[in-house]
């Protein structure tokens, strides 16, 4: 993709901060009918309904011309059974249509097609049913967030899909509510608000169906929440029963099904005093939940604490903090506790277990029984094999590169190094720990080819520095890690800091054998931060790139087939179906999620933010993708001189990376999501700036008001940081010549 010189609009957007949230108190609240205005039905669509029962979703695997849930079907493999594309016909794939969504946000969904409608969503939880042969759209239903939520989403306002049951769509939008949508039009059936909205909650996860139950979790745990998993009645939206997987602060029990093992077990990991108690302590649910066909349970993953910092989260206490960072199951009827596996006990790193979790029958052990595993490559590097029934650790090796920990020890848990816990700021001596918070592995869904036994795996290798933040003050709604972002950070950057950056950032696909615990191959890719996996029966495997490249690969070798120029991040799972005996392949595309937002400075190339679609490609395809919009790039220019002395300009560092760099990007550059404050005309004013910063001018567009954690002096001091980035030649030089760090008129 050429190199391309991009200016962030002049408006400051939302700022982009929590991404888990969960609803500590069933709230259960139904919407006011304004919400079924919300949706557009055009009066000669015919869409079908969802006609799907669980006999149905039980047997996905036997209709492959159909993809029913998000990662297709309970097993949660990724894996089609159609072989229309193949190996020797795959050079004739190309695009048979594209939708635009509208929007330069993050695009994580995978879409549903059943009965011959696809459903999918977009970035504010905005949900769109299309006619998966041409394209054309049938409805969309617009939750109508209000874009103040922004702010409580640290990973950008994603959806990754919808589910589908008894002729309705399931949605989580990302203020916390729960809607239950009519398949053929689109119209709210009902809608529950599931967390308590004056906490940072948001909901980014795909719902899943299990024995007429829609089970949903929520994020937020950067910001301060107490996680859980909810089960609510499909057809009326009643509660059915709650996982919490953080204790009660007072360690108390709720009336929830998590009651019994807390006071059994879990309480006792936890001190009595410390952030956790005032903030959570975290946990979300915001990602991985799977039904357990055969032991009739549900496992899920559970995410970081709240704050990461373990030693300012329960500073009187030394346990493992159950169930932060851990796979749980429980019993899908009731939600009562099965078993856990903590994949990093006493997490300090944001080292969630939320990541793709995926269920097979595999050949273990020395003589080879066949057993049914659940299997994760969550953020802390290693690759999990567990016995699904009992939850006894079969086998974990790391999959990619780590330096925090040198392997498992025989009762499974990580033999840390001793210098990953030491973030006291007096003794830090410079340990880059791998992996950073955005994980080995992170939200993008894995696959699997079960005939050759493998699973491939979007890996990814960056660092972070971890170190104490000595300023830290729980911030309700703000971002709340208790570590600094600035330790280490130069105030001027030497020549060569954003090269070197990048180049010791990496990303692969690897294919990996579960059984043996190794890879069997892997290509590398320019860049971390890549998409997500499709397996089908015909032995290809379909993965987009951060840089748009859409890429087929040899499911056994991994040697490339075939690739197409998405023009866009190609980031979300892909997903095929057929219909009349043409098999067709989905990705949706768009700039954004965690990522896209904070790490700016490392995107060699980028590209408009407006750029979100839905590409479909069949063999003989006779559409086109739009090429790039260049009208919207400008040239970057500061808009005022440097001033501030030097103690002015670390102030403004720090609180530059404490607060605004989620969002706008480390090293003030961003990659075009949001507007890259360097290029911003309100630096050129004191006056306008505040107005914006502290007096929320903003608010409507989503960046609302930071005056209750930055100061008029504080404010000052981040303007005068942003203008002297914006001042550096080497900024823009090292950018390839081009600052990538920027956006759209």
């Amino acid at each position: 993709m050429t190199s391309m010189r991009l200016l962030a609009t002049a408006t400051l957007s939302a700022l982009w901060l929590a991404a888990c949230g969960n609803s500590t108190e069933d709230t259960a609240n139904t919407d006011t009918v304004s919400d079924e205005a919300q949706t557009e039905a055009p009066a000669d669509a015919q869409a079908p309904a969802a006609d799907v029962d669980g006999e149905r979703l039980l047997n996905a695997a036997a209709t492959p011309e159909e993809w029913l849930s998000y990662n297709g079907g309970y097993d949660e493999q990724r894996h089609s059974g159609l072989t229309g594309i193949r190996k020797e016909n795959i050079s004739d794939l190309a695009p048979a249509w594209t939708y635009d969504l509208k929007t330069g946000r993050g695009i994580e969904s995978t879409p549903v097609v059943v009965d011959g409608v696809m459903y999918l969503t977009s970035s504010w939880s905005v949900v769109y049913a299309l006619d998966p042969v041409t394209g054309e759209e049938l409805w969309v239903h617009d939750p109508e967030v209000d874009k103040a939520v922004g702010v409580k989403a640290c990973c950008d306002v994603v959806n990754r899909g919808v589910a589908v049951y008894d002729g309705k769509l399931y949605l989580g939008v990302i203020d916390g509510r729960l809607q239950a949508l009519d398949a053929e039009t689109g119209d709210v059936i009902w809608s529950k608000v599931t967390v308590d909205q004056s906490k940072p909650y948001t909901i980014t996860g795909a719902p899943r169906i299990v024995k007429g139950n829609v089970l949903i979790g929520n994020g937020g745990a950067e910001l301060g929440v107490r996680g859980y998993l909810s089960a609510y009645d499909a057809e009326t939206g009643d509660l059915s029963w709650r996982f919490y997987t953080v204790p009660n602060p007072n360690k108390e029990p709720d009336g929830a099904a998590s009651d019994a093992i807390f006071a059994e077990l879990a309480n006792d990991t936890w001190g009595d005093d410390g952030a956790w108690v005032t903030d959570g302590g975290g946990g979300t649910v915001w990602d991985s939940i799977v039904y357990d066909t055969e032991n009739d349970q549900v496992i899920f993953g559970v995410g970081n604490g709240s704050p990461w910092n373990a030693d300012l989260r329960d500073p009187d206490g030394d346990g493992d903090n159950l169930f932060v960072s851990s796979i749980v199951a429980v019993d899908a009827d009731t939600g009562e506790y099965n078993w856990h596996y903590q994949t990093t006990p006493r997490d300090n790193w944001d080292y969630t277990a939320t990541q793709h979790i995926m269920l097979a029958d595999l050949p273990v052990g020395e003589d080879g029984e066949r057993r049914r595993v659940a299997m994760q490559a969550p953020k802390n590097g290693f690759f999990y094999v567990i016995d699904a029934e009992t939850g006894e650790l079969i086998s974990g090796e790391p999959f990619a590169t780590i330096n925090w920990a040198e392997g498992l020890d025989e009762d499974g848990r990580p033999i840390e190094n001793p210098e990953a816990r030491n973030n006291d700021p007096a003794t830090y001596n410079g340990f880059v720990q791998v992996p950073a918070p955005y994980g080995a592995h992170n939200w993008h869904p894995m696959a699997m080819n079960p005939e050759l036994g493998l699973v491939y795996i979007p890996v990814q290798e960056l660092g972070q520095a971890y170190v104490t933040d000595p300023r830290f003050k729980s911030k309700p709604a703000k971002w709340n890690t208790g570590m600094d972002f600035s330790a280490g950070m130069p105030l001027r950057y030497p020549e060569g800091t954003v090269q070197a950056l990048r180049a010791a950032t990496k990303g692969q696909l690897v294919a990996w054998d579960p059984v043996k615990q190794e890879a069997r191959w892997s290509v590398d890719h320019p860049a971390a931060w890549n998409g997500g996996i499709l397996s089908t029966e015909s032995g290809v495997v379909f993965q987009g790139r951060l840089d748009g490249t859409f890429i087929a690969y040899d499911a056994a070798t991994g040697e490339k087939l075939w690739s197409d120029q998405l023009n866009s991040g190609a980031l979300s799972g892909p997903m095929t179906y057929e219909i009349d005996g043409e098999q067709y392949v989905t990705i949706t595309t768009g700039w954004g999620h965690a990522f896209g937002l904070a790490a700016g400075f490392l995107f060699n190339d980028a590209v408009p933010p407006a750029v979100g679609k839905v590409i479909t490609f069949k063999l003989g395809g006779e559409g086109t993708i739009p090429p790039l919009d260049t009208d919207l790039l400008v040239t970057p220019e500061p808009k005022t001189e440097v001033f501030g002395d030097e103690e002015m300009l670390q102030a403004g560092l720090v609180h530059y990376s404490r607060n605004c760099s989620v969002c706008h990007g480390m090293l003030g550059i961003s990659s075009g999501v949001l507007p890259d404050l360097r290029w911003s005309s309100y630096t050129a004013s004191e006056e306008a700036w505040k107005g914006v910063v502290l007096d929320g001018n903003l608010a409507d567009n989503g960046m609302v008001s930071f005056s209750d954690v930055v100061t008029p002096e504080d404010a000052e001091a981040i303007r005068a940081y942003v203008v002297t980035q914006a001042h550096m030649k080497e900024a823009q030089a090292e950018m390839g010549g081009a600052d990538t760090g920027g956006g759209s008129q």
